[in-house]
Order: C-alpha cells, then sequence, then structure tokens
C-alpha cells in the first residue's frame, strides 16, 4: 500500500531543508510596522524554530509553545513572541521543508500579500537541499477529533495528508464553501498558496480602533461588505475563502512539529480550534506513532514496518 499515494523521486523520503538563506520585507498585520524574514537552512532533525533576530531567542515552532490563537496562531518563549505564522508554517510543511530557520527583527510575520505564495517564492528562490536523515510523520492510527458546538476538526488515518474544509460565515459569499486537496508540494503552489486571507469591513474598523489591523489593506487581504467584496481585482480563486481555511490548516497541524500522515475533515473551524485537535493528538497515543521512512520506502513505496528506531519510533 503506498505511502503517499504520489509518484516521488526518493528525496522526498529524506528529510529537506533550503539549500540557502533567502529574505524578504513586509509590514506586519497588526503593527504596521517593516518585519524583515529570512529562511535559513537547519540541520537534520532540527524542525522549524523562530528566532527573534532583535532578541536573540530562539523559540521552536510546537503546540506547547502557543500562547494565541485569536485571529492568528502565535507562540512564545518567555517575553519573546511572533505572531500570525501559520501562513509561513503552511508553506514550509506544504513545499516539504522539515528543517529551517525563520529569522525575523520584530514580533510579527510579515503579512507580504495575506496568502503563502511570497513564502513558497522564497522556498523555491533558496531551493531544497536533501537530507541524510529520512524524513519524519505523526501517523494517525485511530480517528481524533474535537468539537464546539456546530464547528469541527478531525483527523482519520490516511495513506497521506489531505485536507477537506466547509467554512461558513453566514455571508452571501461564504456559506458552506467547501474545499478539499491532497497536499504535496505540486497541489499546495498550485491550489493552496495563493489564497489569502480575508476580513469583514466592520470588524477591521473595530479592531484599528483598538490598534489592531494597523498593517491591513486591500493589498494583504480580502475585505467583505455586506454583500460584496472591496477589492478592485476580484478573487483569486471562486472558493478562495475555503481554500485559505485551508491553508491556515496546514499551518496550524505543522505544529504537531512533523508532517502529518492523515485526513483531517474540518467544519467552521479556525486557530483555536486547530490547535485543540493538535493538542488532543499529542495527549493521546492510542491514536498516533511517530514514523521514519526508511531507505525501503523510498525505494518500495510500502508501508511495511522493518524495526524499530530509539524512543519507541517506528521506521516504514
Amino acid at each position: 500500500m503506498p505511502l503517499i499515494g504520489d509518484d516521488r523521486k526518493m528525496a522526498y523520503w529524506k528529510q529537506r531543508t533550503v539549500s540557502r538563506r533567502v529574505s524578504c520585507t513586509g509590514v506586519g498585520l497588526h503593527s504596521g510596522a517593516p518585519v524583515n524574514l529570512t529562511l535559513a537552512p537547519a540541520p537534520a532533525d532540527a524542525g522549524i524554530t523562530f528566532v527573534r533576530m532583535d532578541l536573540g531567542v530562539e523559540i521552536p515552532a510546537r503546540h506547547d509553545l502557543v500562547v494565541d490563537t485569536r485571529l492568528s496562531t502565535s507562540i512564545a518563549a518567555g517575553a519573546a513572541r511572533v505572531s500570525t505564522i501559520e501562513h509561513v508554517m503552511s508553506a514550509l510543511l506544504g513545499m516539504g521543508i522539515d528543517n529551517c530557520r525563520v529569522e525575523v527583527d520584530g514580533p510579527e510575520i510579515p503579512i507580504m500579500d495575506g496568502s503563502a505564495a511570497p513564502f513558497v517564492c522564497l522556498v523555491n528562490e533558496a531551493g531544497a537541499r536533501e537530507q541524510r536523515a529520512g524524513k519524519r510523520f505523526v501517523l494517525i492510527t485511530a480517528p481524533v477529533e474535537v468539537r464546539e458546538g456546530d464547528k469541527l476538526a478531525r483527523l482519520e488515518p490516511a495513506d497521506g495528508f489531505s485536507v477537506k474544509f466547509t467554512a461558513d460565515f453566514e455571508h452571501p459569499l461564504i456559506t458552506d464553501q467547501g474545499f478539499e486537496v491532497t497536499v504535496n508540494d505540486r497541489t499546495f503552489e498550485r491550489e493552496v498558496a495563493r489564497a489569502r486571507t480575508f476580513c469583514f469591513r466592520k470588524d477591521v474598523e473595530h479592531m484599528q480602533s483598538m490598534g489592531l489591523a494597523l498593517g491591513g489593506s486591500l493589498e494583504n487581504a480580502i475585505v467583505l461588505e455586506e454583500f460584496s467584496i472591496m477589492n478592485p481585482e476580484g478573487l483569486r480563486f471562486p472558493d478562495e475563502f475555503a481554500r485559505h481555511k485551508v491553508l491556515d490548516a496546514i499551518g496550524d497541524l505543522a505544529l504537531l512539529g512533523l508532517p502529518v500522515l492523515g485526513a483531517l475533515t474540518a467544519v467552521k473551524s479556525g486557530h483555536a480550534l486547530n490547535q485543540a485537535l493538535v493538542k488532543r493528538v499529542l495527549s493521546d497515543p492510542t491514536c498516533h506513532r511517530v514514523v521514519q521512512a526508511s531507505e525501503e520506502t523510498a525505494s518500495d513505496r510500502a508501508r511495511a514496518p522493518v524495526g524499530l528506531a530509539a524512543a519507541g519510533q517506528q521506521t516504514i
């Protein structure tokens, strides 16, 4: 039985990092302040780490360091904080990057155009370098879900990673809008990465009155009025809202610390419920295990247990 269900070269079964340092500059969505961001290579098994260059503090991208899920996902180590990490996390996971240092000189990731596409461009500019270690995954072995009223986030066993999302904001343009994708670097770049974040004009006005969303504009978000959108160029996809929720969910699930092998079904979920699902998975050893791709997996494309690695980690 194929592990990913996709004809891949052996390199995709090895861990990957970016080949060289690449940088961009943008503004923080809430502060409106300029932010410089650099993607830098990291060693095998290092995972994704955010580095506050202005403070000299490293913050691993882990669920237990999440401190806020209102409006975006934020992590912190002590007083050092990085907000709005979900778009760059989504780009790194979607493009198959396992290990990377994300260096920033402020408390927010730059919002760029409101999507993950600029970060995908950075990964493509840097190139991906294969590392010696086999890729590790969180393999979902039993269904696990969290609910909050009519909201749902559920992971089930699957050969690869897929996301099915239904968005409903009781707005004429976002009512029972759905999107489904099997995630790999090609589908992520083509079908997910360009979907922009969105908000309602009345909410923007309220947030700005509270000193938030100071960097928000029609250049980095879709802004909806009661029956229409304000952006003169329109939508990039007819279902761009649901696609962006898929983008966010991929970035939030990346805080499992490893790519996931499972099928995510989400209905009206947001950052808080996504993180509640991550917490539920990590707290329940009966629904998952950590597995590592072996040379046999790379050549045979078969899920065949060949032994146990350290810390109960199974090779596949």
